[in-house]
Formats: structure tokens, C-alpha cells, sequence
């Protein structure tokens, strides 16, 4: 593997969709990741990452996903199969506990929140492009859920933009071991510059 290296002052994490729902039991999606996120040591891996970020001076950014609100998708002659069960299931729902962000992974002091996002990428139709290069970012580090959907997404998007991107294979989730295996080993090496487990994302951030 290529050694990485990461500048403090040009490198992000993004955090993508940190919520309650996908991330905490009682959650609306956790039944549905918990299986592959308890196998992958997820939670604990997430505690992991962005603490080291923290201590090594990176810059946190989170990727939100849309919050549901009953009028979403009304008057849309297109949405797409996750935003009909998003207007099923209420996932994410503004103002109720399944939006909220998980509790470890609440936004800090100094962490800037991208707005939210429609679909699968948190680029489109947001302002995180523009946020990341105000900052000088050149290299983002993605974590948080789904693999093979908004992380997959949002980071061929930076991938695209010229961000050089990092996956990190075991901080993130799907609902099967083969969406997984179609992120990571398909999929990923098409637009990431690097897939990195937890253990050697750590070994390859700056000292503190």
C-alpha cells in the first residue's frame, strides 16, 4: 500500500449523516446496519477516528443527510427508491430523536455542518464544496453511513471535484456484507485514492 499523508492544514474527515436513526438503538435504520456495524467494530471505530482528527488538529466536517419533514418529496416527479421509504419510514425526522445526532458524535465547537442533503451525495445541491476549498482542503477522509450509498457517492463526487480521497472501510456500514464488499472492493477502487482501515488511518495522521 502507498503510503498516505496527510497535511492538517489540507486535510477534512467527513463525518456523513451521524444520526440517531442510523447509528443508535431504537434507531429507525440501525436494525438494518446493526449485524454488518457490530461485525465491522463501527461505533467503537467512529469513536476512534475522530478523536485522533481532534487530537491531530484536522478539521471536522459533517455531511448531514436531509432532516424528513412531511412535505419532502410532495411535489417531486422523481423520487428516488430511498427517498419513497425515507417518506415511509420518516427517517431522519425533523425535530424528533431519530434526527438528532447520535450523542458521541455531536458537532463541536469549531466543527463546520455542511447543509443537508437530498440524495446520495453530500455535494449536490449543498455547500460543501465550497466550504472545504474556503479551508484550503485538498484531501478528505470519509466515514459514517451507507458505503455503498451517500459515502460511495459523496466521495466519487470529491473524487470528481479533485479532492484526493480516503475510504475508511471499517468505519462505515451497509445492510449486507455484499453492498460492502460492492463498496470497498468494486466500487471504491475506482475513485478512492485510498482504503484504509481504522488502524492504519491512524498510523498515517500527523503527529500531535
Amino acid at each position: 500500500m502507498e503510503a498516505q499523508i496527510y497535511e492538517r492544514e489540507k486535510t477534512a474527515l467527513m463525518f456523513i449523516d451521524p444520526y440517531n436513526d442510523f447509528l443508535s438503538e431504537g434507531g429507525k435504520v440501525w436494525p438494518r446496519v446493526k449485524d454488518v456495524a457490530e461485525s465491522n467494530n463501527l461505533l467503537n471505530n467512529l469513536r476512534t477516528i475522530v478523536k485522533a482528527i481532534r487530537q491531530a488538529g484536522i478539521q471536522v466536517f459533517i455531511v448531514p443527510h436531509k432532516r424528513w419533514e412531511p412535505t419532502d418529496y410532495q411535489y417531486w416527479k422523481y423520487p428516488n427508491p430511498t427517498q419513497v421509504g425515507i417518506m415511509e419510514r420518516h427517517s431522519f425526522a425533523k425535530d424528533t430523536w431519530g434526527g438528532e445526532w447520535h450523542p458521541d458524535f455531536a458537532p463541536q465547537e469549531g466543527d463546520i455542518i455542511a447543509k443537508e442533503h437530498w440524495a446520495q451525495s453530500g455535494f449536490a445541491n449543498t455547500d460543501l464544496d465550497m466550504l472545504l476549498k474556503q479551508r484550503g482542503i485538498t484531501h478528505v477522509i470519509a466515514i459514517g453511513l451507507l458505503a455503498n450509498t451517500c459515502v460511495e457517492s459523496t466521495c466519487r463526487f470529491a473524487m470528481e471535484l479533485g479532492y484526493h480521497v480516503t475510504l475508511v472501510k471499517d468505519a462505515t456500514a451497509a445492510f449486507t456484507p455484499e453492498m460492502m464488499h460492492a463498496a470497498h472492493v468494486l466500487n471504491g477502487p475506482t475513485f478512492a485514492h485510498a482504503i484504509l482501515t481504522t488502524e492504519e488511518l491512524l498510523a498515517a495522521l500527523p503527529a500531535q
